[in-house]
């Protein structure tokens, strides 16, 4: 009866790890041996060349170039976008007038594709002429000098960009602190503003030592999420796969599609990766001691 248990077990995850193994494993071990060869993708010859893609990478200027443009677009997704998800579910969590109604809305645009809001977004912002929605109602408003090319000056494209994906993924956050605001019993609220405790007090020791394991769980999906950007870039700006908005997937891409190098976009992918493996585990321990603090 024990190994009948056993074997039903077994069974039942049967499925999942089958499919793991399938899309998962063996293509990560294919990706990562890959990384050792000079491949062109298409015929069967492989050149072993050991660590030279590797070496590579470290004397690429165009791919440190778009590792540092997705870090400039995580920050403001780390600082702006989570702030912003933060206070409305502060708001939304209070006793307010249609909450149920500004919870929908917010989650509005996280589940819309990114393709469809990079559209919709260069039809707000495109560089035609400079005769954009954004620029007509600045003009229109007596604000001509702050008009520009949203997307094709490298000053502010990638900026641009940001706020975009900004605006795309708050909601995510929002429903997660929205969620995690809601498992704080109220009787520690009520207790507080017995002993006197203002508004800022019981945010104070309360709500934030509380939320801190939450907030790392969004810092750490917004990480992984914000640096493996590349589709919302592609449908906004047009495919630009180098310049003042690339970014790493879009360098592995680049690697395959221009000058046919699998080998070399295997590598870049395994450097990517231990980069993001590397940042969750600094944000993992930095959060452990906040929270023994």
């Amino acid at each position: 009866m024990k190994v009948k248990s056993i074997l039903e077990n077994y069974v039942f995850v049967l499925p999942a790890v089958t499919i793991i193994t399938i899309f998962y494993i063996i293509p990560f071990i294919w990706v990562f041996q890959l990384g050792f060869f000079e491949w062109d993708g298409i015929t069967s010859t492989k050149i072993f060349v050991g660590l030279a893609n590797f070496k590579e990478i470290l004397t690429d200027g165009n791919w440190w170039q778009s590792l540092w443009n997705a870090s400039y677009i995580t920050l403001i997704a780390l600082t702006f976008q989570n702030i912003l998800a933060f206070l409305l579910a502060l708001a939304c969590d209070r006793e307010i007038r249609l909450k149920n109604f500004y919870r929908v809305i917010f989650f509005i645009p996280p589940v819309l594709s990114e393709v469809v809001v990079g559209m919709i977004w260069r039809f707000v912002i495109n560089d035609i002429d400079g005769a954009n929605l954004i620029n007509r109602a600045l003009i229109g408003m007596g604000l001509g000098n702050l008009a520009h090319h949203w997307l094709s000056d490298p000053k502010i494209a990638l900026t641009t960009v940001a706020i975009v994906h900004c605006w795309k993924g708050f909601g995510w956050g929002f429903l997660i602190f929205l969620a995690g605001l809601q498992t704080i019993p109220s009787q520690l609220y009520e207790a507080a503003r017995v002993d006197g405790a203002n508004a800022w007090h019981s945010f104070k020791n309360i709500t934030l030592p509380l939320m801190i394991p939450v907030i790392v769980l969004v810092a750490i999906l917004t990480v992984l999420g914000t640096m493996q950007i590349f589709v919302l870039i592609i449908s906004l700006v047009g495919g630009e796969f180098a310049g003042h908005t690339s970014v790493p997937v879009l360098r592995i891409l680049a690697s395959m599609r221009g000058s046919s190098r699998f080998g070399y976009a295997c590598a870049q992918s395994i450097t990517f990766g231990l980069i993001l493996v590397v940042i969750s585990f600094i944000q993992y321990r930095f959060s452990k001691k906040a929270r023994q603090a």
